[in-house]
């Protein structure tokens, strides 16, 4: 049975210092066979959503069992044929590689919970999107088309430059208290919450249950073919862009990784073998 590379990892703890965080090890492991239906894929990206499962932050919704192999830090993967795109060749593997989960996800809280019609038709939305320059961010600008930088004093309270009340905010920063989007909201305003914590879940089913008309909807990404193929001909249309922050090879990711746990990333790393 032939082997590729992959990084293993613990679960991160209370008052672990940046080194403890790291990728433990590089070891050598099966590549997985396909079963029937899916097909055998060679990973190039880092999926910031691995950062969320290391924290714990999903814990309630995806328990994970450690130490485990983050998905974009191995060389092969398996994957269902329907879930899968062919990339054109006008696209190249490092920008294609990005799409997978942030552009999915980006996609999704845009369309399938705003409300956002990429045809223009529908309802005019006032959309905030913070955190704009990350993963998920970047494709949701360019989707939406309306930025805030919320580490300015008027980003940080979340103030609409145009004055208006938000239809709906696409979360992708870290944690914020409802108290600080409520008063922003439209009157049937959301929150579109991607990374949902305790406290973020709770909220979302106080509102539930209390019929409110404003509401934070925490979003888990379904993979959807057609989804990847709407994505895949915008970029080939030159209507939407992979930002790479940086790349680096899979023998070499810890420094990769590192960043993505900081959060300092600006779109997406990619690990290339």
């Amino acid at each position: 049975m032939s082997s590729a590379g992959a990084w293993e990892k613990e679960e991160e703890r209370e008052g672990e210092s940046k080194k403890e965080r790291d990728l433990q090890w590089y070891v050598e492991v099966p590549v997985p066979s396909p079963k029937k239906d899916e097909v055998l894929l060679k990973v190039e990206a880092l999926n910031p959503a691995e950062r969320h499962i290391q924290k714990g932050m999903l814990r309630p919704l995806l328990p994970r069992r450690f130490p485990f192999i983050p998905g974009g830090l191995a060389e092969f993967a398996v994957s269902s044929v329907r879930l899968t795109v062919k990339r054109p060749t006008e696209i190249s593997a490092s920008h294609a590689a990005g799409l997978n989960i942030a552009g999915l996800t980006a996609l999704q809280a845009l369309t399938e919970v705003a409300g956002v019609k990429l045809d223009g038709s529908g309802n005019t939305r006032n959309i905030l999107i913070t955190a704009a320059s990350g993963g998920v961010g970047h494709y949701a600008v360019q989707l939406a088309k309306l930025v805030m930088d919320y580490k300015t004093p008027e980003g940080a309270a979340l103030r609409s430059p145009s004055g208006r009340k938000y239809d709906a905010v696409i979360h992708c920063a870290s944690a914020t208290p409802w108290s600080i989007f409520e008063p922003n909201l439209s009157e049937y305003g959301q929150v579109i919450e991607l990374s949902p914590n305790a406290s973020a879940m709770w909220t979302s089913a106080v509102k539930r249950l209390t019929l409110s008309k404003k509401k934070l909807v925490p979003l888990l990404m379904k993979p959807k073919g057609e989804n990847l193929e709407l994505l895949v001909r915008l970029v080939k249309e030159g209507k939407l862009k992979t930002v790479v922050d940086s790349t680096s090879t899979l023998s070499n990711a810890k420094e990769a990784w590192n960043k993505i746990m900081d959060g300092h990333a600006t779109g997406k790393i990619i690990v290339e073998p």
